[in-house]
């Protein structure tokens, strides 16, 4: 990957439009300074840049890149059960696959592209009119839920308010 930096203007001598600087190799840059660049763009462009050539791969795989497309809270959050090889692969991991926070009572999971968070509340940390009254609702558990108990609804609710807390 090549860029010719060029003279601007026609400089002295009249000479006009010649290549005063030579050309630049972007490869030749140091790889953690690709890095650097890479970490200001995004997953999808560090996983594309990756194939421009073997020291972009390097530099976009770096821990350094992918700790820049976390949260900055995210070790807060992580079981220290769980170990990566890597911070792509953390990365990727909490693309796929939610984790429990805040006693359970919460799912936090990344969106794959852009990295951002994405919460999941589980019905006991909703506020939900009459949700203790077993007239209307009662609690039960699912072995196969993400979350510990879930909030049955009969059917002769007439209508319901619901509050994230």
């Amino acid at each position: 990957m090549k860029s010719e930096v060029s003279e601007m203007g026609s400089g002295v001598g009249g000479g006009g439009g010649g290549n005063k600087y030579g050309s630049l190799n972007l490869t030749d840059l140091p790889q953690d300074c690709i890095a650097t660049v890479i970490s200001f763009t995004s997953p999808r462009d560090a996983c594309r840049l990756s194939l421009v050539s073997t020291t972009f791969k390097s530099a976009s795989e770096s821990d350094a890149v992918w700790e820049s497309f976390l949260p900055s809270d995210h070790q807060a959050s992580i079981p220290s059960s769980l170990s990566f090889s890597s911070k792509k692969e953390l990365y990727l991991s909490l693309c796929e696959n939610h984790i429990l926070i805040d006693g359970g009572r919460k799912s936090l999971q990344l969106e794959r592209v852009s990295g951002k968070k994405v919460y999941m509340l589980s019905a006991r940390d909703l506020f939900i009119v009459w949700g203790e009254t077993p007239t209307y609702w009662r609690w039960i558990s699912i072995p196969e839920s993400r979350f510990l108990s879930f909030l049955l609804l009969f059917l002769n609710m007439i209508w319901i308010l619901l509050n994230g807390i």
